[in-house]
């Protein structure tokens, strides 16, 4: 089975080429024009074992926003795609995640029924010179993309950049889970027979 998927995506704001191969070895080759979401991609794709490809060009003079949530959507659709009809994957995952002072925990259903939950606070408004509202506004386009179900919760943490961290690694980790294939599972993992 390949579960691998690419998209390109032009826009008046941005340019991106996305590659992701969900049964990787957790290689990541990322320009995205954000050093601090080439980091946390870096860190999701190597804790998730996905290899993942990034070229982003965007309007990062106005500043990350438009990048950062293109590549959300980007990356939401690529995983879509890869899982294909969804037949035997586990569906579900979780994962704590500990940084330091910081510990997040991530879940995820992958159940055709878009939603996020995020109970997290951000110390500070910025790190370096990303803004930290921009993690709500690529988790939402992931999972609305993606059409997943993400709940995120940050039992505590003082460490602005210690948070997001853990919750990019717990996010990469809850999403190898649920995307694992179990040969004990036969068909769709739903009553419904669909997903």
């Amino acid at each position: 089975m390949n579960r691998t998927s690419r998209i390109a995506r032009k826009t008046n704001e941005t340019n991106i080429e996305l590659a992701l191969n969900i049964d990787g070895e957790g290689k990541a080759t990322l320009e995205t024009g954000v050093p601090f979401m080439t980091h946390m991609l870096d860190l999701f794709a190597k804790h998730g074992q996905f290899d993942l490809n990034i070229t982003a060009n965007g309007d990062t003079e106005i500043d990350a926003h438009h990048t950062t949530e293109d590549i959300g959507i980007c990356l939401g659709q690529v995983l879509k795609e890869a899982l294909g009809d969804k037949k035997g994957i586990k569906r579900y995952g979780n994962a704590f995640v500990p940084m330091d002072e910081a510990l997040a925990q991530v879940v995820v259903d992958l159940s055709n029924r878009p939603h996020l939950e995020i109970r997290a606070e951000f110390p500070s408004q910025k790190v370096g010179d990303f803004d930290t509202e921009l993690v709500h506004e690529f988790l939402w386009k992931l999972a609305l993309e993606a059409r997943m179900n993400l709940h995120i919760i940050v039992h505590y943490g003082k460490n602005t950049h210690h948070i997001i961290e853990a919750i990019f690694k717990a996010l990469g980790r809850a999403l190898d889970e649920a995307t694992t294939i179990d040969p004990r599972i036969k068909g769709i993992p739903s009553t419904k027979g669909m997903l």
